[in-house]
């Protein structure tokens, strides 16, 4: 990791007063696609409305000259081909993946970055051979505390020239759960989605999901890389230490009801008797309750929730709303979690724009 002339990748900041969005953030979003919120139909997203978020350049790995190598404070390094991680023992999870930076654009002042509004998630049939085995054959050794995980995409963020590299604390990285993935959705994963080996770690934020994976070393003192001591760290002023980005906090999405204005994507539908639905998700615990408000939040009523189709999936919602004067109105929606966790009205800021979980809002007019 290098330190490069910060003219290259300028400083973070929020943007000023009526600040518009800029050149650099419009190439970012041109990059990185959010999942249209029509595709909220889907109880698994299609690899191709899967939201993206890709930091550097997709790097191009040769599958069968790619290694995967396990090191670091461990008895018996480890070095696997493709071929070999296909024979271990695999499983499927269905898992909903959301970007820590979702909701950024909402936030005022507006931290400059990825602009995202709602649409950073997506909901898949990750495929992969559990990682804790690994581990163990590679033989921790005692005072390990940290793993740390590095992709093949290179590049310069905030003058920092680095490999994208993030730290798990070793109890999470031993969780049962946690893959090494190889097939999204049934099919070999994508280039843009981490081909051919990336890492899944339910209930946790984007940004811990390590795409072209490549290393994975075991650490004896707490990793200290730039994506985890400066980035997806909440923050409140420059200096800040702030507190690190872990687990998704919960959230409801609807899918627009109606159809909508191409500029503005407010949405228009006839007066009448309308079905109002959703998905729902917490990586704190199971979603207990969602609620639908059409004044802005001033009042909520309660949606009937669908089954929880696996234990990090979303899970389905709806709500009939009699829409029977005409006029606009703003719709919103919240979730509630087993571990009491609700999603605020107004979302508290923060200077990366991290974890923001305000409630959607969807204009409607009925005509």
């Amino acid at each position: 990791m290098a330190t490069v002339d910060e003219s290259v990748s300028p400083p973070a900041r929020v943007a000023d007063p009526g600040e518009d969005i800029s050149l650099d953030e419009l190439r970012l979003a041109a990059r990185n696609h959010g999942m249209p919120l029509e595709a909220l139909r889907y109880d698994v997203t299609p690899v191709g409305l899967h939201y993206l978020l890709i930091h550097y350049d997709i790097p191009h790995l040769d599958p069968q000259a790619w290694r995967l190598r396990i090191d670091g404070h461990v008895r018996h390094p480890l070095t696997l081909d493709l071929a070999a991680i296909r024979a271990r023992p695999y499983v499927t999870h269905r898992v909903t993946l959301e970007c820590a930076g979702n909701g950024r654009a909402r936030l005022a002042p507006r931290p400059i970055s990825q602009p995202w509004l709602d649409e950073a998630v997506g909901t898949a049939e990750w495929t992969g051979t559990p990682l804790a085995p690994l581990l163990r054959e590679a033989g921790i050794r005692d005072g390990a505390v940290d793993v740390a995980f590095t992709g093949a995409d290179h590049g310069i963020e905030r003058g920092i020239e680095q490999d994208y590299t993030r730290g798990l604390p070793l109890a999470e990285a031993l969780r049962e759960d946690v893959l090494l993935v190889h097939t999204m959705n049934g099919q070999p994963l994508p280039p843009q989605h981490g081909a051919p080996l990336r890492l899944l770690v339910p209930s946790w934020y984007g940004m811990a999901q390590v795409k072209w994976l490549v290393r994975i070393s075991v650490l004896d003192t707490p990793f200290a890389g730039y994506q985890n001591a400066t980035a997806y760290r909440i923050k409140h002023w420059p200096d800040d230490d702030g507190e690190p980005v872990t687990r998704i906090r919960p959230r409801a999405l609807m899918q627009p009801p109606g159809f909508p204005d191409f500029q503005t994507r407010g949405r228009i539908l006839d007066r009448g008797v309308h079905e109002v639905a959703g998905r729902a998700w917490s990586g704190w615990g199971p979603v207990t309750r969602v609620e639908v408000s059409v004044d802005g939040g001033a009042t909520w009523a309660e949606a009937d929730l669908g089954p929880q189709p696996s234990r990090y999936a979303w899970r389905a919602w709806r709500w009939t709303w009699h829409a029977r004067e005409p006029g606009r109105y703003d719709l919103c929606v919240r979730a509630s979690d087993a571990a009491g966790n609700v999603q605020p009205v107004e979302q508290p800021w923060n200077r990366q724009g991290m974890a923001s979980n305000q409630v959607q809002r969807v204009p409607v007019l009925v005509r």
